[in-house]
């Protein structure tokens, strides 16, 4: 039984089961806490991207309560890879680092992750660890986002799983390396240690948890969730019908073959009580770096699963969640990547079409739960120097990006940032922005017209305008997708609307394209108009009340109003039209 105790011969009583579940829970989410409050870059302290989690020295998922879906719920191949290496060397104190998509099972290159094993009376019992964007890794461009790079070498450092504290003893000749490859050595340093701390306060909580319920009890305690977990949502699936379904999403380029889409497709095939997503007629590895790797599009796929379940077990997924679910994607598919094979991009495309596909085919076969793509990432990296310090500079934000998908019964949030992180990456504050880089606001605000309509429709679209008060900078719009391809609907709905990128020089509109670079002059104006999330079912059964009101908080246009849902809205008044309504929807009044 491998240590484990037998179902027959468990007794659990439920407030323990109930305590020790939750304590897991709450570790990881205080894990990923710590980071919020100690690193110093704008996108750990500010837009949150980052993920912590546990797992045993099985590396079965334990707690993975929140963080971007590419992060996190693949790591369970991250912790097999490092158990396997380090197997008989692993003490009390080490940590580990590594940002390797091939070697490590990381998504890409600028996401470093810490592991740390947690041992109690001297038996290796859990592996915790924290993932975090850092805001260089080195490589041709700051920021990781480099469109045209020859091979992944190109992206950055690539770092195996080697150890940092070894016994709780710094490493600092390999930390001084790691960093010393990096453009600001002293800020990712900071985040490092803010990476660091959060397995700290993991290894004393998880302790604190074995010394108060003893080793077989809080053991038992897992076994229990898991198989819990597992029951749940095996019943789940086996609700679900019978049969074979499929979604398909496709990004702008891959950044090197400029303006081919590259496509995903997604067939599901739910039989009984299992699900299986297979992603083998997707294209074929992309000379470009919009390529996933197979821990990447595994933790998309289950995540965009995840969405179709009981909302109630959120909180909960852990390996058992996993069990019933195969997800398979050939080597050598865009899905699955092989050395030397550039994934810079991945996070936002191909990872989010893998997550869009999913979606599309699963609302299918669950249409009463169906949900439609949120606005694509509008993001993008810029590197220049800042006159009121001398420094250089890399910005990158979600500011600009759409509102959330539509579920069936609820519209989208509006304000939502990209699909890929399912709400877990933030924006930043306006304020912060114009103190830590040299741009300044000039609008930002929703976009009229720029959702996906639908019976439910998506969250809108953005209008945002910075100005440069710096030096010349280097814009990489490869954090950025949706100018040629569009975000699915569900069920009938409108899937999100173009979205277009530009520069404002003399008061001349010029266009930008996405998975570019482009120069943005001292005075130039960059502005991005974002589409929102894609609606569920048809727009021309909305609620009539609804449509006037999305027109009184001009999410929509009276035009719109009548084109997309068949409502007759007068301007003078701004009251419908219930005769000219009927006549358009082809109903009696």
């Amino acid at each position: 039984m491998n240590g484990e105790t037998p179902v027959s011969e468990r007794r659990i009583d439920p407030v323990t089961l109930s305590t020790v579940w939750h304590s897991f829970q709450s570790t990881a989410r205080e894990m990923r806490h710590v980071v919020d409050r100690t690193a110093q870059s704008y996108l750990l302290a500010q837009l949150h991207d980052m993920a912590a989690g546990i797992w045993d020295a099985k590396s079965r998922t334990i707690a993975v309560p929140e963080g971007p879906t590419s992060m996190f719920l693949s790591q369970k191949f991250a912790i097999e890879t490092i158990l396997e290496k380090f197997e008989g060397n692993l003490h009390p104190g080490d940590v580990i680092l590594t940002n390797d998509p091939f070697k490590g099972h990381c998504n890409h290159l600028p996401d470093w992750g810490f592991i740390r094993p947690i041992f109690f009376e001297g038996e290796l019992l859990f592996m915790a660890l924290t993932r975090g964007h850092q805001m260089d890794t080195g490589g041709s461009f700051p920021g990781g986002y480099f469109p045209n790079g020859f091979d992944i070498h190109a992206e950055g450092l690539m770092i195996p799983p080697i150890k940092i504290y070894d016994r709780g003893v710094e490493r600092t000749d390999v930390l001084e390396l790691v960093w010393n490859n990096v453009r600001f050595p002293e800020g990712v340093r900071i985040d490092n240690a803010a990476l660091i701390a959060g397995l700290t306060i993991c290894d004393n909580r998880i302790t604190a948890l074995l010394e108060k319920y003893g080793r077989d009890t809080v053991l038992d305690c897992v076994d229990e969730m898991l198989e819990r977990t597992e029951r749940v949502v095996r019943r789940q699936i086996a609700a679900i019908p019978d049969g074979v379904y499929h979604g398909e999403s496709a990004t702008d380029d891959d950044g090197t073959v400029l303006d081919e889409q590259v496509w995903v497709r997604c067939e599901a095939t739910v039989k009984g009580d299992e699900l299986t997503l297979d992603f083998s007629a997707s294209d074929d590895q992309r000379r470009g770096f919009v390529n996933c790797v197979y821990a990447s599009t595994y933790s998309r796929a289950v995540a965009g699963s995840f969405l179709f379940l009981d909302p109630a077990l959120t909180e909960f997924h852990n390996e058992g969640s996993m069990a019933c679910m195969d997800v398979i994607a050939p080597e050598g598919n865009v899905c699955n990547a092989q050395y030397p094979a550039t994934v810079g991009g991945s996070p936002v495309n191909v990872g989010t079409q893998v997550l869009e596909a999913t979606v599309e085919a699963l609302s299918q076969a669950m249409p009463d739960r169906a949900i439609a793509a949120w606005g694509r990432r509008r993001g993008h990296y810029i590197s220049g120097s800042d006159p009121r310090t001398g420094e250089r500079y890399v910005q990158t934000t979600t500011d600009a990006d759409g509102g959330g998908g539509a579920v069936a019964g609820f519209d989208g949030f509006e304000g939502a940032c990209g699909m890929s992180g399912l709400g877990s990456i933030q924006r930043g504050s306006m304020e912060e922005v114009e103190i830590r880089f040299p741009w300044r606001h000039v609008r930002y605000q929703f976009a009229p017209d720029m959702l996906g309509a639908g019976k439910w429709r998506g969250g809108s679209g953005m209008l945002w305008e910075v100005e440069n008060v710096g030096s010349r900078a280097t814009l990489a719009t490869g954090s950025s997708d949706g100018d040629t391809t569009h975000a699915p609907g569900a069920i009938g709905g409108d899937p999100s609307p173009l979205s277009t990128m530009y520069k404002l020089v003399d008061g001349k509109k010029i266009p930008l394209q996405t998975h570019r670079m482009h120069e943005v002059q001292p005075g130039e104006i960059l502005g991005k108009v974002s589409g929102g999330g894609g609606g569920v079912g048809d727009p021309r059964e909305r609620e009539v009340e609804k449509v006037l009101d999305d027109v009184v908080n001009e999410f929509i246009t009276i035009d719109a109003a009548r084109e997309s849902y068949g409502v007759a809205i007068d301007a003078a008044t701004m009251t419908v039209d219930a005769d000219e309504t009927a006549k358009l929807r082809g109903v009696a009044a």
